[in-house]
């Protein structure tokens, strides 16, 4: 278990409060207030980690079937259907859409469905919206990666959408064009609350492997199949 490199300032920031904090309760204690150095040192450390816990990246066993996709985020598969018009290049059409709503106790790093070239980036201004709300889908802040996936012997075009929610208030996303991304490979995280949405072509090509509600991890769980 590691931490993520895209919450150094977030995790690294609580870190010197903490142990701020942890020295300051030192002196307190010995000036003989030790309950209150004990419940401010505990409150301290705590802190920290549930910080660091959010920024946690675990590491994830990527499924070996070249026909697989996997999950891009932890979380519980919110819906699935499909958008008729989904025009984010190469990606021109309708479009199999999974949304998967991620809770703060989920891990936050997106990963690639599939081995991907990135050919585009669109980022769109938008409200806060719980996650959970059917109306952040439209309205919310997004970050989406577009491209031309491989999987099964087959290219067809892929997206990725990044959807803040109303906690989360920052999408990181370095990925730019000409990336090629590998299956299973973190490329960006939601800070604290947000929805994923994987795309796919809407024909009989794909084969969608999760319900809704199911539990899904990202880089492990296969969401979908190649026919």
């Amino acid at each position: 278990m590691t931490l993520t490199r895209y919450g150094i300032r977030e995790w690294g920031f609580s870190l010197i409060i903490a142990l701020a904090v942890l020295v300051i309760c030192y002196f307190v204690c010995r000036a003989g207030y030790h309950v209150t150095a004990v419940v401010f040192g505990a409150v301290a450390v705590l802190f920290f980690f549930g910080i660091a816990a959010f920024f946690r990246n675990p590491s994830r066993t990527i499924p070996d079937g070249v026909n697989v996709l996997v999950s891009p985020a932890d979380g519980v598969v919110k819906d699935i259907g499909i958008v008729e018009d989904f025009n984010f290049p190469p990606f021109n059409g309708r479009a199999m859409r999974v949304g998967i709503f991620l809770s703060v106790f989920n891990v936050h790093v997106n990963r690639a469905p599939a081995e991907l070239k990135v050919e585009s980036k669109f980022y769109r201004e938008g409200r806060y919206l719980d996650a959970r709300d059917a109306g952040c889908i439209k309205e919310n802040e997004a970050m989406t990666i577009a491209g031309l996936a491989n999987a099964g012997g087959k290219e067809f075009p892929l997206a990725v959408r990044q959807i803040s929610g109303a906690i989360a208030r920052r999408i990181v996303c370095p990925v730019e064009p000409g990336r090629l991304l590998a299956k299973g490979e973190i490329y960006g995280m939601i800070k604290f609350g947000s929805r994923t949405e994987l795309y796919l072509p809407a024909d009989d090509h794909f084969e969608i492997k999760v319900r809704i509600g199911d539990k899904v991890y990202g880089g492990e769980t296969v969401i979908a199949e190649v026919k």
